[in-house]
């Protein structure tokens, strides 16, 4: 078999699996919050028919044998790396109970309802925070559900900061623990256990807050506090991993680094209520990206041919 056969195959699968990366872009285009893909090339491992040699010299300076580069052979291409590119899109306004992080973050989600006990050294925090297995997402397309908690387009759990207090005024937010905001059970105090209260109406600020409007004991509608929304911030957040369905996770031996999830404001981004990210796919690129790689995929599927050729002039020569 030819080497440059085998380098056309290896160029063909690299090739096809950039034009699956550009597929993935160019399909996602419109989805809320889709962060695109980079594909690079590396070069395969090499033959070695002669090693480089430095020659031989004499005491005085003068040579005897003189040096020689390396001469290798390369056996195609493969895939260098695939980087996920986390820069913020353009938001789109649609009113409603929906928000945009405006800037670097995520929202914190989870399918089930478990209180998380953050800690307070940040080492602790970041790892309870892992070990806690949630779903992190960069559109905010939230609701209340039957029971009374909030929850996004995937059914996940929203989870934040518990008002202090009284939920029609709190005095702040516990923030060593994060919880599935829900409506309270009651329109004064701070209850959260039993049934949650119907909601009349529900939004959320710019500063995470979510209120809503209750009926309480004498029939009228008062304002009260659900809770705060919690920002996730990682220190590599490259190093997250899609999971479908507008979600990243994260896990204790990745590369995301320290994670922190504060309330939003100061040197946390602020929301934008009412708007949702759009996706981050640069059509104009990813279809300059696609003409330059079928070209490729074209010159190594010639290769082929060509190296077929030369295989069949040799079985000819044998006739």
């Amino acid at each position: 078999m030819l080497r440059a056969m085998d380098s056309a195959v290896a160029g063909l699968r690299a090739h096809q699996n950039k034009l699956d990366v550009i597929g993935n872009n160019i399909a996602n285009v419109n989805t809320n919050g889709f962060k695109s893909q980079n594909y690079t090339f590396k070069d395969a491992m090499y033959e070695t028919s002669s090693t480089s040699s430095g020659g031989e010299a004499t005491a005085n300076g003068t040579a005897t044998i003189g040096g020689s580069n390396p001469a290798q052979y390369g056996f195609g291409s493969m895939t260098g790396a695939i980087t996920t590119d986390m820069s913020s899109s353009t938001p789109t306004y649609v009113g409603g109970f929906n928000a945009n992080i405006n800037g670097s973050g995520f929202f914190i989600t989870k399918s089930a309802n478990t209180d998380t006990a953050l800690g307070t050294a940040a080492a602790d925090r970041s790892k309870a925070i892992k070990a806690a297995k949630f779903s992190y997402t960069r559109v905010g397309q939230f609701s209340i559900d039957a029971n009374g908690y909030m929850v996004d387009s995937n059914k996940n759990f929203v989870y934040g900061f518990r008002p202090q207090g009284d939920v029609q005024n709190p005095t702040s937010y516990d923030t060593g623990t994060l919880y599935a905001l829900r409506a309270p059970s009651a329109s004064t105090g701070a209850n959260f256990t039993g049934a949650a209260m119907q909601l009349k109406s529900v939004q959320i600020d710019n500063d995470g807050v979510v209120k809503g409007t209750v009926t309480d004991d004498k029939g009228e509608a008062v304002s009260i506090v659900i809770g705060k929304v919690a920002i996730a911030s990682f220190q590599n957040q490259e190093g997250l991993l899609k999971a479908g369905n507008n979600t990243f996770t994260a896990s204790a031996n990745d590369n995301t680094g320290t994670v922190t999830a504060t309330e939003p404001g100061g040197a946390t981004p602020s929301l934008m209520s009412g708007y949702l990210e759009a996706s981050n796919v640069d059509l104009a690129k990813e279809f300059s990206e696609m003409i330059t790689t079928e070209r490729g995929f074209q010159a190594n599927a010639k290769l082929i041919t060509v190296s077929d050729e030369v295989l069949q002039e040799l079985v000819n020569m044998k006739r």
